[in-house]
């Protein structure tokens, strides 16, 4: 052990007679525990949600969605889903037809985005169809053709209905007469209602069979988008790009990131936020540090002039107060990454904190505590202790042992 390390760890032990930097000392510790603690916790929740959101989202909206640039259908989609078929991370595909109408009953009535799809390919890139809480998905699989409908909880009760019961679908400019398009009205049963979390979702769409979709404007056999499920959501980018050179010039591609940017855009600016006002309790262990040190240096003067005299240097002297912040930092660090990720994990293994399922996509507050912010926060503690520092340390190879020694 060198003699600046002996010294530091020699100062920091608790003795009689210093029981003001003891405490101060221990202060420090607890500041840089509890500021690493909190930004950790604080940064689980958000990567927590982040995670909780992207899982929910990606499962609703696909990963990556093909369509004409034109209002127009994709009349050969059958061929083109088994080219596309081969490209890479592409794990499955599945048609849609997307469609804008007036759903009533009654007096009730709502503006809803309908969707037709086959369900057990839909179920191959989509997780929406299995928050049916009431009915089943079934009828849309056996009879595509029929007028069946799935409809978001938000939207039953805002039509007041239920499964069995029957609503109006007004359909825009959906045939052709001598005095252009007209629109028609067509009688849907509900046959299920699903609940995604996601109140746009909940509110706002409605599900169908794929021929029944396709009955409601006088287009064939076609489709409005192709839906891609992929292996690793994040190549969607590059799958995206590598599917409309092969589909033409005439097609566009949507991924997941640019359909919900602005949300996780959000997220990404509270993550930040979150790091700038958690990290002044961080600012403040610098500070108790700085303190600390402070107040040793004016104590222990008489000691550094001896150290001087006896032939230290300075270098060693200065070594002693760094070693001593970056010893307190690396304790409270250690303790608060300990306590922060000991109940990050028992946090979301047992779901300690509840949350109301009808506001929220998830019951319970989801923590994901990481290494690589673990990492982040401990290189940001340990560096705000070496500036705080840098200051006593200074003043202490000041110290003239002659002006100090003089009336020993």
């Amino acid at each position: 052990m060198s003699l600046s390390s002996f010294v530091a760890l020699r100062y920091l032990r608790p003795r009689r007679g210093r029981g003001l930097v003891s405490v101060i000392t221990a202060i420090a510790i607890l500041s840089f525990a509890a500021g690493v603690g909190a930004l950790i916790l604080a940064l689980a929740i958000t990567n927590g949600f982040r995670q909780a959101l992207q899982t929910e989202l990606v499962g609703a909206t696909t990963e990556l969605n093909l369509q004409h640039r034109e209002p127009t259908g994709i009349h050969h989609y059958r061929a083109l889903m088994r080219r596309l078929a081969r490209l890479p991370h592409v794990r499955a595909l599945a048609p849609a037809i997307y469609d804008e109408v007036y759903l009533s009953r009654g007096a009730r009535g709502a503006a809803t985005f309908v969707k037709g799809v086959i369900p057990r390919q839909e179920l191959r890139v989509s997780r929406m169809l299995t928050h049916v809480i009431a009915g089943s998905w079934q009828p849309l699989q056996a009879h595509p053709a029929a007028q069946n409908l799935i409809l978001g909880r938000g939207l039953a009760r805002a039509l007041g209905v239920g499964v069995g019961g029957y609503v109006q679908m007004y359909v825009p400019n959906a045939v052709l007469t001598p005095l252009g398009y007209a629109g028609r009205s067509v009688s849907f049963r509900v046959v299920g209602v699903l609940r995604s979390g996601f109140e746009d979702f909940d509110s706002q769409w409605a599900y169908t069979g794929f021929r029944a979709a396709q009955q409601l404007h006088p287009g064939g056999d076609y489709a409005s988008v192709i839906e891609f499920g992929l292996d690793d959501i994040y190549a969607a980018p590059a799958v995206a790009q590598a599917a409309m050179q092969l589909a033409g010039p005439k097609f566009a591609a949507t991924t997941w990131m640019a359909q919900n940017h602005a949300i996780f855009q959000a997220l990404q600016t509270e993550r930040l936020g979150t790091v700038l006002i958690i990290g002044l309790i961080v600012f403040i262990a610098g500070l108790n540090v700085l303190i600390l040190l402070s107040m040793l240096v004016i104590e222990k003067r008489r000691e550094i002039a001896v150290l001087l005299s006896m032939g230290a240097r300075r270098r060693q002297i200065r070594r002693i107060f760094i070693y001593q912040g970056v010893v307190i930092a690396i304790v409270g660090t250690a303790i608060g990454l300990a306590v922060s990720f000991s109940f990050a994990w028992a946090a979301n293994a047992y779901h300690w904190i509840p949350l109301s399922a009808k506001v929220y996509a998830v019951n319970y507050v989801p923590f994901d505590a990481r290494w690589s912010d673990g990492v982040m926060v401990a290189a940001i503690a340990l560096l705000v202790s070496l500036v705080a520092t840098l200051y006593p340390a200074r003043r202490a190879v000041q110290i003239r042992p002659a002006e100090i020694l003089r009336y020993e």
